[in-house]
């Protein structure tokens, strides 16, 4: 091919890239100017291409039930540990104990999952009005209301059989106590190792930042009971 038409083609082309358009540019020359044999143009690839074409993993799609299940099940193991742990401060039954943490269990998965649900809908009904003010095709990545809310409150209660398991069945006060903070610190920085994988983070940092956030909640639900009961001189009862 002329090398004056040569570069036309690959200026136009060029061009239509700027513009958008998907441009395929297909080299036929036999032989260059000289009588070599003349090297093929590499293939131009399409715009609009994704990361999906090489395998790679779509976190946005992923993000939908994802952020549900983490929040879930750190919430699940947070609440139900501080809930234990605060009880322990004013009372030492392990009745007591296992009664309340597993009806933070119940109550704090319907919350959730009802949370959730209200929640994920109203961001869908929004998404759908602006598809529809827009004139344009309804998307597949719409948010799934019914997913999140089971995401949740499964995720939740996974969360929160860790220190209930782990301390709702000892019947010595002080092991008691050390088994749900210790099943709770492993279980935190679980789950925060693992939502980092899922969502492509960093796995150190975030498995930190839930085992500090859940730590504090502890610490102060447990103060909080603690002065609570001594600032107003209430006593609990421990028989039974």
């Amino acid at each position: 091919m002329d090398p004056h038409i040569s570069s036309h083609v690959h200026a136009d082309a060029a061009r239509r890239t700027k513009e958008g358009d998907d441009v395929f540019v297909v080299d036929v020359d036999v032989e260059a100017a000289d009588g070599s044999p003349a090297k093929p143009a590499e293939a131009v690839r399409p715009s609009g291409g994704t990361d999906d074409d090489n395998g790679a993993v779509d976190y946005m799609a992923r993000a939908q039930w994802l952020r549900a299940a983490v929040l879930g099940a750190n919430d699940g193991l947070v609440s139900v540990a501080s809930l234990m742990i605060g009880v322990s401060a004013v009372n030492e039954n392990r009745k007591t104990m296992l009664v309340s943490g597993l009806a933070g269990l119940v109550a704090g998965a319907c919350s959730m999952a009802i949370g959730e649900f209200v929640s994920v809908y109203t961001q869908y009904d929004i998404e759908v009005s602006q598809i529809k003010q827009e004139h344009k095709e309804k998307k597949d990545l719409l948010p799934s209301p019914t997913r999140a809310a089971l995401a949740s409150a499964l995720a939740f209660a996974v969360g929160a059989l860790v220190p209930l398991l782990a301390g709702g069945f000892v019947s010595q006060p002080l092991a008691r106590f050390c088994a749900v903070c210790a099943a709770t610190t492993v279980g935190l920085a679980g789950f925060g190792a693992s939502g980092g994988y899922l969502g492509g983070a960093s796995m150190a940092r975030s498995g930190f930042r839930v085992l500090v956030g859940g730590w504090l909640a502890m610490a102060v639900t447990y103060g909080v009971l603690w002065m609570f009961v001594k600032v107003f001189r209430i006593h609990v009862s421990s028989s039974g």
